[in-house]
């Protein structure tokens, strides 16, 4: 009976012992069914068939070779090599002749003949199965890697804390190989706030599965212990126990009292936070090893204060270490220095994000996650107060909530009541923009308000996620043309705005549109 062994670049076995035959009678012949050889690469008898030519009497070989011995045990009498541009790729196994005689010298010159004639076509059946499981092993990938994302978008925060005072944004952008980041903010005793940032190494969905194992047990801890140091101790210790070898937890965990803007915090391992104070940027460092890495870790703490118009960034290492073209690294040095000139919240993680679009080029493709958070203490700007700041789900109707507590903000700064029905107008309108074609609807992008006064004016702005297409200038409606296809109902919202305050400003980045609706103080006349 012919066999035939696998392909050579899979064979992996040490010449183990052949089954036995399996036996079957076919036309009144008994048939000796041999099952393929495994036979090791490094294996002697591969050299000699590459060496020799022509087929090979098994009985006849005096070789130390596991593989001659598990032929001979499968029954095996005469070999025939299959060889195809000069590479073995098979072997042609033949048993005991029927007849019991020997196999002639016609008999292996028609085998070697037959050999040369299918070695083409068993190599052409080899690649096809060869690219048929690389493809099952990209779909497979490609599964895990949706599973994986899937995990990671579920245990991703869907709203931002509402901390009056302060200003915060957030931003996480997956790479094409998920890897583990995550963020986080757990609501703590006495108005206290959690602030969460780490990365798992690896990727896929064991790094995804060991992100929610993290988070979860960051959650159940934080508001029984509080103390960062304590809380990473015990997280490091329920994770030592299972997880996974060779892979680790890097993470960030602060507390901090927005009203007096006390930060205590624990680092294991993870990338260090940058705070602006002022015109200089420093870092907070505190020690420790990562989460999982060993049991009975302690995790030194740092206290720190956040100060009016004091600004910290926590974030991964996917930005830093991103790369151009010639592999150079985007850095924390040119992090450092971009946050030391950009501004707060969305402007700031914008402004990240389009330097390292600048650096990378737009050929880029990302590396690793990319995961930014950045807290803002509010404080005068050019002699402006901030009255309010806070966040919105992108729901239907919300817009009627963005627009009272805008108002209950501004009723005492003195605007004429027809100018502040004028300014609540113009907020709700804007609101809706934001909601409806900013964040399309979607309840977990939010809608970022703040209002502010100084003197001279009151400014309202409010910030959704679109991004990426300016917003289109207030067109003058004419309802004729509009009958006659010649101009889309589009932009009528921001001519209304337009019409109900006494400036509008916009300002699109990749991910963000802003409009700030501007109403000057002492000014008289609703007929304006």
């Amino acid at each position: 009976m012919i066999t035939l062994t696998r392909t050579f670049r899979r064979v992996t076995g040490r010449g183990a012992a052949a089954p036995a035959p399996a036996m079957r009678e076919t036309a009144g012949h008994r048939i000796v069914d041999t099952p393929p050889i495994d036979i090791a690469p490094n294996d002697p008898i591969l050299s000699y068939f590459h060496a020799g030519s022509g087929a090979v009497a098994i009985d006849e070989l005096h070789l130390e070779s596991p593989a001659v011995s598990a032929l001979r045990a499968a029954g095996v009498k005469l070999v025939v090599p299959l060889i195809s541009q000069g590479e073995l790729i098979g072997l042609l196994n033949l048993g005991r002749r029927l007849s019991d005689q020997d196999y002639s010298t016609d008999d292996r010159r028609l085998l070697e003949k037959l050999a040369a004639q299918a070695s083409p076509a068993v190599r052409v059946a080899q690649l096809v199965r060869e690219q048929e499981a690389e493809v099952r092993a990209r779909e497979r990938i490609d599964q895990e890697l949706r599973v994986a994302q899937l995990i990671q978008q579920q245990f991703l925060p869907k709203t931002l804390p509402d901390l009056p005072g302060w200003q915060i944004a957030a931003f996480y952008r997956a790479a094409t190989q998920v890897g583990g980041d995550f963020y986080d903010f757990i609501e703590l005793s006495d108005g206290r706030i959690g602030l969460v940032v780490g990365d798992v190494t690896g990727h896929g969905v064991p790094a995804a599965l060991v992100m929610a194992t993290t988070r979860s047990v960051l959650r159940s801890e934080a508001p029984r212990l509080v103390a960062p140091g304590a809380v990473l101790a015990r997280v490091n210790d329920f994770l030592h126990a299972d997880i996974p070898a060779n892979m680790f937890v890097t993470c960030l965990y602060a507390v901090l009292d927005p009203r007096s803007g006390a930060l205590t915090y624990a680092n294991a391992g993870h990338d260090l936070p940058f705070v602006r104070r002022g015109d200089k940027v420093e870092e907070l460092r505190a020690t420790g090893m990562p989460l999982g890495a060993m049991p009975g870790m302690s995790y030194q703490e740092r206290e720190a204060v956040l100060g009016p118009g004091d600004v910290i960034l926590l974030h991964s290492d996917g930005l830093a270490e991103a790369h151009d073209p010639s592999r150079a690294m985007f850095g924390f040095p040119r992090m450092r220095t971009l946050m030391a000139r950009l501004g707060i919240g969305h402007e700031l993680i914008d402004g990240l994000m389009s330097s390292l679009e600048e650096f990378t080029g737009p050929d880029w493709q990302q590396e690793d996650d990319i995961t930014l958070v950045t807290l803002a203490r509010s404080s005068a700007e050019n002699g402006a107060h901030v009255l309010l700041e806070f966040h919105e789900p992108s729901a239907s109707g919300n817009e009627r909530k963005i627009m009272q507590r805008v108002a209950e903000a501004v009723q005492d700064v003195g605007l004429e009541p027809a100018r502040f029905e004028r300014l609540k107008t113009a907020v709700s309108e804007a609101a809706m923009n934001a909601i409806e074609h900013g964040n399309h609807g979607d309840p977990a992008l939010p809608v970022h308000v703040r209002v502010s006064r100084d003197d001279r004016e009151v400014t309202v702005r409010i910030v959704d996620n679109g991004g990426g297409k300016e917003i289109p200038e207030a067109e003058t409606p004419d309802l004729e043309a509009k009958l006659a296809g010649l101009q889309k109902p589009r932009g009528w919202g921001l001519f209304l705005i337009k019409n109900m305050v006494d400036d509008l400003r916009t300002h699109t980045t990749e991910t963000h549109h802003t409009v700030e609706l501007v109403m000057r103080l002492g000014e008289k006349g609703a007929d304006q």
